[in-house]
């Protein structure tokens, strides 16, 4: 083993970095390194951000000593990114439950709205929205159960995300598990990165799909899917 990845004084997060370029992976914002993170790691990262984050405060010219609402505020942040809002990064997929289609089902199911809660890589700014999910299912598709869809989306959305990128790579997910005839998603969502600082525009939202298979290749199908899902700025 490469005695830099069991140093005492190493940090935390170089020892994963060091085991995801050996392994010759990316760890992009929007990626999950799960598969690096030995047991108790985690926790050692919150720490380490922590104290990275109390150098970011004092840049920012913040007295955290002085100031009683700010004295934990690095350890919040540390915690707020490992633990829930990039949690999709650190933590392994949910589990699935997986059903053969014993009935043979063969019409449009659409799951949603589901709850987006991400951030965008450019500024960590919130991203708030819904998604659509619909499958169109065959005899060999494997059926997961409704909750799961919900999993699957906090999952991908749980980690710096560009929103056009984000669905395609929850599109590819659901195809893999699934393997259906078809699958489509819409994804509606408001970006803080345009109303929070920038151009400030407070009712600006984006609006980006994915069609696969007979979604893709049957015009009367994708209407048929794009009618049901009322979307908020219809």
């Amino acid at each position: 083993m490469n005695p830099n990845l069991t140093d005492e004084g190493t940090p935390v997060s170089v020892k994963i970095r060091e085991r995801i370029q050996a392994a010759r992976k990316r760890f992009h914002a929007n990626d999950n390194i799960a598969d690096f993170i030995e047991p108790g790691e985690l926790s050692a990262l919150i720490d380490e951000v922590e104290d990275k984050m109390k150098g970011v405060l004092e840049s920012l010219v913040i007295d955290t000593e002085g100031d009683h609402n700010t004295g934990e505020t690095a350890r919040r942040v540390a915690k707020m990114y490992l633990t829930e809002v990039f949690k999709g990064r650190y933590v392994e997929q949910p589990p699935l439950t997986e059903f053969p289609n014993a009935e043979h089902l063969n019409e449009l199911m659409i799951v949603g709205p589901l709850t987006v809660r991400s951030a965008c890589s450019h500024h960590f700014c919130p991203v708030i929205g819904q998604i659509w999910i619909g499958v169109m299912p065959n005899e060999h598709t494997n059926v997961i159960g409704l909750s799961k869809y919900a999993r699957l989306v906090d999952w991908i959305m749980g980690r710096p995300q560009i929103q056009e990128e984000a669905v395609v790579q929850l599109a590819d997910l659901i195809q893999e598990k699934t393997q259906p005839d078809g699958l489509a998603i819409v994804m509606e969502a408001s970006h803080f990165c345009m109303s929070w600082r920038g151009v400030r525009e407070m009712n600006s939202k984006m609006l980006n799909s994915v069609m696969r298979g007979v979604f893709l290749k049957d015009p009367n199908l994708r209407r048929e899917f794009l009618a049901l899902i009322p979307r908020s700025s219809s």
